[in-house]
Parts: structure tokens; sequence; C-alpha cells
């Protein structure tokens, strides 16, 4: 077992970014057609194909999942996945070819790197290809190449961040897995201790907490379009559309426990929720340990970030 989401059965992820312009995109690949749901917090929010994930309406099924940098931009990323998967005559067959099924969200990273390089198409095919069940590489990578987080005292004295992953595997053979990109406004703790992992840097670049910061202005200090976590949950549970709807609202608790202030109006947080469909398990237990996962990549997301783009991470602190 890897301690990554790829220890869920039937679960890939691929990698592709550009380490200059410092922004990338993940790609989750599934061996098999799988049931997702979706759940939209944060109020800004860049997404491909969520409406079809609605219990209501048809598909009941995905390919893949693309998280992205790029802001809306990085949403072409998961047109290069489905090129990826129609060559391999992977999708829902409509009778005249395949259609891929690949929801996407995406987060903003324009402000590190080179804002005028963002994930496309190519770069896109280039994760699906990429994508493997050896354990996930995180921090700056992927879709957390160029993210960060503590803004609230401007971006200048952010932190980089990156991207995550974590599982949990049960006696009984049940198995969750996360994947997160961090890109959050706000601070990150860990939720065992309370401890601030990177944040807003003060005058003397020590890191503060960001709700502290809040209280002391009497209007919303968070700065526009910098903004917007990403994460997949998954597991090998038979679960309904709905159920898995369930089962990415409830993951956000993950966050909640992590990062302060959470699904901001300039934050675009957006959790999907994939079950591949082995075993019975409880919705209630899904949900509550897949927020308990995505917790601790939350965590892992932010110790493994390198400094990059003139940001200092976790790592500048703990040497």
């Amino acid at each position: 077992m890897t301690g990554t989401i790829v220890d869920v059965p039937g679960v890939k992820v691929g990698h592709a970014q550009n380490e200059e312009a410092l922004t990338g995109c993940s790609v989750i690949l599934l061996d098999k057609p799988s049931v997702c749901g979706v759940d939209v917090r944060g109020s800004a929010p860049g997404t491909r194909e969520t409406d079809l994930l609605d219990p209501l309406n048809l598909v009941s099924v995905v390919h893949a999942i693309c998280l992205s940098g790029g802001s809306a931009y990085g949403l072409d990323a998961a047109t290069g996945v489905m090129q990826y998967l129609e060559e391999k005559g992977i999708g829902l067959d409509v009778g005249y070819g395949v259609v891929p099924i690949v929801p996407a969200a995406v987060l903003f990273d324009l402000a590190v790197g080179d804002h005028r390089v963002r994930p496309d198409r190519h770069m896109g095919y280039q994760a699906a290809a990429a994508a493997t069940s050896e354990a996930v590489s995180e921090g700056n990578v992927g879709a957390g190449t160029g993210a960060s987080v503590g803004k609230l005292n401007g971006f200048a004295n952010a932190m980089k961040s990156g991207l995550g992953s974590a599982s949990l595997t049960l006696p009984n053979g049940l198995v969750i897995g996360a994947l997160v990109a961090v890109n959050a406004v706000g601070h990150v703790m860990e939720p065992k201790t309370g401890e601030i992992l990177a944040g807003p840097l003060d005058e003397h670049r020590e890191i503060r907490d960001s709700v502290d910061m809040m209280l002391q202005h009497a209007f919303s200090p968070i700065p526009p379009s910098t903004n917007t976590t990403i994460a997949v949950v998954a597991s090998n549970a038979k679960l309904t559309k709905a159920e898995a709807q369930k089962v990415a609202q409830m993951a956000h608790d993950g966050l909640a426990r992590t990062i302060r202030p959470i699904h901001t109006m300039y934050d675009g947080d957006t959790i999907f929720s994939v079950a591949t469909g082995e075993m019975e398990a409880a919705v209630d237990v899904v949900g509550t340990l897949s927020a308990d996962v995505l917790a601790a990549a939350v965590v892992n997301a932010v110790k493994a970030a390198k400094e990059a783009g003139g940001l200092p991470a976790y790592s500048s602190f703990h040497n």
C-alpha cells in the first residue's frame, strides 16, 4: 500500500506540469467506468461536467477526472484527457464512437510563475498518458505546481502549497483515498494539534492566523481571483450517484478541519467523489472516513511543498 489514492483498486493518477511557468494538471484515471458525485462549496468555481453528475441526470459513471491550474483556461486540459481516452476506445458508447466523461475543476494559479502559460489539451493528454498505480507524487506537481495559501496579508506574504494524497484501508477491505490541490486564501493547520502549518506572513515573516487577521478588519481583506482548493475522494464502495454526492458533501468537513477560512466568496472549492463499486459499505462510513482522509491529504500537500515563485513553504521553516 502506498498511502495515497491509488491504493483504491482501479484508480490511477498522472501528472503533467510546466516547472518554469509553475502550473500543471493531475488526472485520475479509472480502470472501469465508476459512479461519481460532486459538491461545490466555494462561490467562485471553475468546473466542467458537474451538472451531469446531478443524481437527476442520465449518465451515472465517469471515466476520468481532471484537476488543473490555470483558472478557467485550465479546463482545456480535460479535452486532452478525452482525446487520450477516445484513442483507447474508452467512453460512453453513443452509437457514433465513444464520448469519454471527464469532469474537471480548476484553481487559480496565474499569480505564480508565468500567467501566460496554462494547462492545455496537450498537458491534459500528457497527464492521462502518465497515469500509474505507483505512489502519487506530492508537493509541487500536477495541479499543485502553482498552488499557494495564506493570502490575507497580500500575495507577497503568501506561502507555497501543493498537491497531497492519503489513503485508509479498513480490515474488511474498504479502501478510501483522497487527492487534493490546496490553493486556499486562508491558512492550513494540523487538525489534531491546531498548529498552523502555512498561512499569511507578517512583517517579521512569521506565520499568522488568517481569522485573527480578518477580525482586525471591518471589511473583507480577501484578494479576489487567487484561490480554490480542488479534490477527489475515492473508495471501492458500491454507491449510487446520490450517495456519491453525499460522500462529497461530507468530505468537505476535511477541508473545514484543516483550512480557515474555507468556502469563501473568492474560493471555488470543489470535491468529486468516486466509487468503484467493489464492496458494500454504508454511505455514512464512507463519507466520515473520506473527510478524515482528505484532511490528511491537505496536511501532506502543505508539508510536501517546496519554495517556488518567490514564496516560502512549510519546508522553509522546518529544515
